[in-house]
């Protein structure tokens, strides 16, 4: 099921905690959690998204405060792997797009590594192999988590989006679940989740908001 803004934030269903010790919603009660969600082929993650998760970390690190990266692939998926993770957090090392938009910024050192270190914990998200075959279920599921005002479209629109759902869904290789858990959009996101443990914000791109959002929920008594 799908989380909503202001309901309790879910475990995250992850495959592999690859760098920091392993954590999870139900220990970080307490705290203000940011999650920031990414690809590793995902150029404005490393030029924007990321490093904005990186100066929280560093400014309210001792300030109940918790960020946690989780690395997902709803998109490229032989690029945004598990092994491209682990080579990012072992050696700096970045790839495709992400390489070309640094290197063209002049943001990478050594040839090919990352020009920052990223110094939460990572994770990366627990990604599935879709069925054959895509279920009536399926399709309204989807429809549901990212259509919220469907009840409202024409009988021609909704025949519309479903059979357009339906082309995704049979095209779909893999499903990221903590991306679709919380019904993201794309990558770089921010998850915000306060100090009772509920979903408060989820920002798409880098939209200049999280920090003042953070600094809302640390206030909250």
């Amino acid at each position: 099921m799908a989380v909503e803004i202001g309901s309790k934030a879910p475990n995250l269903q992850l495959s592999k905690w690859v760098q920091g010790t392993p954590t999870n919603m139900d220990d970080l009660v307490g705290n203000v959690v940011v999650i920031e969600v990414f690809q590793v082929n995902c150029p404005g993650c490393f030029l924007y998204g990321i490093p904005q998760a990186v100066s929280l970390y560093e400014k309210y690190e001792d300030k109940n405060v918790k960020v946690i990266g989780v690395a997902t692939a709803f998109e490229d998926y032989d690029k945004n792997t598990l092994q491209n993770l682990e080579l990012l957090l072992s050696e700096s090392q970045v790839i495709g797009e992400t390489f070309k938009a640094l290197k063209q910024h002049g943001k990478l050192i050594n040839g090919n590594k990352l020009y920052y270190q990223i110094p939460f914990p990572v994770a990366f998200d627990k990604v599935i192999k879709m069925p054959v075959e895509v279920s009536d279920k399926m399709i309204f599921d989807f429809i549901e988590i990212y259509f919220s005002d469907f009840s409202t479209f024409s009988d021609k629109e909704k025949k519309d989006l479903i059979d357009k759902v339906r082309d995704y869904l049979q095209n779909k290789k893999f499903s990221a679940l903590t991306f679709e858990t919380y019904r993201l959009r794309g990558t770089p996101s921010s998850i915000v989740i306060d100090k009772e443990g509920i979903l408060r914000y989820s920002f798409f791109g880098s939209e200049g908001y999280l920090e003042g959002a953070v600094n809302e929920l640390r206030n909250v008594r």
